[in-house]
C-alpha cells in the first residue's frame, strides 16, 4: 500500500507542478497590466516552488524505499538524465522567480510591476523552456521503467 501511495503522491505533485507552470505562462502577460493578477502570479510561483519540492521529496521516497533499489537507479543513465533535467528546470526557474520576487515592493504599494519588453520576453521564453523540458521527463521515466538506460548492459 505504501508503494501505491508514494507513486500516487509523486504523480499528483508532478501534475500540480505542470499545472502551476502552465498557469504562470497563461497569466504572465495579463499580470503586467493588473495588480491583482500580478499578486496571483507571485503566489502561483511560490506554489510552483513548493510543488517542485514535493516532486523531489516523493521521488526520493520512491527511489529509496519503493523502487527497484538504489543500485538500479545509480547505474541507469536515463535516471541521471531525468534528475539532471529536473535540476536544470529548477535552475532555469530562478529567472522568473527572481523577477516575481522583485515585484513585491511595487505590489505592496499597489503599483504594477515594471518590466522592459526584453525582460518580459526573457521571462516568458524561460517559462516556455521549462515547460518543454518538463515534458521530456516523463518520456525518460517511461523508458527507464521499461528497462532502458542501464549502464553496463
Amino acid at each position: 500500500m505504501g508503494q501505491a501511495i508514494a507513486a500516487y503522491l509523486h504523480f499528483l505533485s508532478i501534475f500540480v507542478l505542470f499545472a502551476l507552470l502552465t498557469t504562470e505562462h497563461v497569466l504572465f502577460k495579463s499580470a503586467l497590466a493588473d495588480v491583482q493578477r500580478a499578486r496571483s502570479l507571485v503566489r502561483i510561483d511560490m506554489a510552483y516552488g513548493l510543488s517542485a519540492g514535493l516532486v523531489l521529496l516523493t521521488g526520493a521516497v520512491r527511489v529509496l524505499w519503493y523502487g527497484k533499489g538504489m543500485d538500479y537507479y545509480l547505474h541507469n543513465g536515463l535516471f541521471h538524465a531525468k534528475v539532471g533535467l529536473f535540476i536544470l528546470v529548477g535552475l532555469i526557474s530562478i529567472l522568473p522567480t527572481a523577477t516575481f520576487l522583485n515585484w513585491r515592493n511595487d505590489l505592496k504599494a499597489g503599483q504594477l510591476p515594471q518590466l522592459s519588453p526584453a525582460q518580459a520576453t526573457r521571462v516568458i521564453m524561460t517559462i516556455r523552456l521549462e515547460l518543454v523540458l518538463l515534458v521530456l521527463i516523463p518520456l525518460l521515466a517511461v523508458l527507464m521503467a521499461s528497462g532502458y538506460g542501464v549502464i553496463g548492459s
